[in-house]
């Protein structure tokens, strides 16, 4: 078989191409480059698409081909405005939710099967089921290391992405990864992994933010309200505060406060005590399924409300085939709106979407 593997430079990609290749696969590496290069040539045209010297050197050591493959234009669209612009209307996205789906088994996928390839692999803690083992659809299920397990992430993979996807580290654990990283001598060269959001390396989202929405950023200095709406302070930006969140308000109290509500038609941060971030039930939108139809019907399930969020049992009500009411069996703390709410019975990932404001 030919397959393809997004290679990024992290041990992860770089195990399941190998894994692939031991198979007796057919493997190619594709790298995508997400951002634009910061420099020009010496002519000033933006240089050709090159492949950072981790990942060449990778490639090499595995003895595959290895094509860059620009998405920056795809990924500007697709995921950093839709990112920036969710923060501008006081929301919390997450752009890991945004890329699987539109980019990484959206673009890069073409590009593998208009390359020969059958399949694009990734180095994804995830398993992934085939009809015969899901009552007839492609489905996903957590990874045996719960360490890691990235299902969170792909729940807005369609049937026809599943279908073309492999993920060779499904039953595998990231400390065996590291061991093997180790043992096959590829340690020493590759990068230490980042928790910061990729497009954001130096880790200050706002400062982003503030850079991206320009004259368009909601105004600091506004009110940050009590639950009864009394002024008890003056806030950052909006974009600088998420539900939940404790430190950086600087409200002298006996007693915490927290974020409960971001408000941009008033400009307002609301707060409340830890028990007003407890929440009952929330709206979910653009819900994606995935090892299971869209049910007709209010179903059990375990409901993930960040990924890491321990699954919390809840009663899916559908209101719509892509809008489901999520009543949890005890209240929530902190559901915010933006996030991705992901389904399980067990382990089994039924589906996902968006979380919707409050007073929805």
């Amino acid at each position: 078989m030919i397959i393809a593997v997004a290679l990024s430079g992290g041990a992860d990609s770089l195990r399941a191409a190998w894994m692939l290749k031991k198979a007796g696969h057919r493997v190619f590496a594709l790298h995508m480059r997400l951002l634009p290069p910061t420099e020009p040539n010496m002519e000033g045209a933006p240089r050709p698409a090159e492949a950072p010297a981790v990942v060449v050197e990778l490639a090499r050591r595995l003895g595959i081909p290895l094509r860059v493959v620009d998405l920056s234009d795809d990924f500007e669209r697709r995921v950093i405005r839709p990112f920036v612009e969710a923060y501008g209307r006081g929301r919390t996205p997450n752009p890991c939710v945004l890329c699987n789906p539109s980019i990484k088994f959206g673009k890069l996928l073409e590009t593998a099967r208009r390359l020969g390839a059958e399949c694009l692999a990734t180095g994804h803690y995830v398993r992934k089921l085939d009809p015969l083992q899901c009552g007839g659809r492609f489905g996903l299920r957590r990874s045996s290391d719960s360490t890691k397990d990235q299902s969170y992430f792909l729940y807005g993979l369609t049937q026809q992405q599943l279908e073309h996807a492999l993920f060779p580290l499904a039953d595998e654990t990231k400390a065996a990864t590291h061991a093997w990283t180790v043992r096959e001598g590829f340690a020493d060269i590759l990068a230490e992994e980042s928790q910061e959001i990729c497009f954001i390396p130096s880790g200050d989202y706002r400062q982003f933010l503030l850079d991206r929405l320009g004259d368009q950023a909601p105004p600091a200095g506004g009110p940050i309200l009590g639950p009864n709406g009394e002024v008890l302070g003056r806030h950052k930006g909006l974009f600088c505060y998420t539900v939940g969140q404790r430190r950086g308000l600087n409200l002298p109290s006996t007693a915490p406060w927290y974020v409960t509500r971001l408000d941009p038609a008033r400009n307002a941060v609301w707060v409340g005590r830890a028990d007003e971030l407890l929440c009952q039930e929330a709206l979910v939108r653009r819900v994606n399924w995935v090892s299971i139809a869209p049910i007709a019907s209010p179903r059990k399930a375990l409901v993930r409300v960040r990924n890491q969020h321990a699954p919390a049992p809840a009663r899916l009500v559908p209101l719509s085939a892509t809008e489901v009411r999520v009543r949890f069996d005890t209240p929530q703390r902190a559901v915010t709106p933006g996030q991705a709410a992901v389904f399980y019975d067990d382990d089994l990932l039924l589906g996902g979407g968006t979380i919707g404001d409050r007073e929805d």
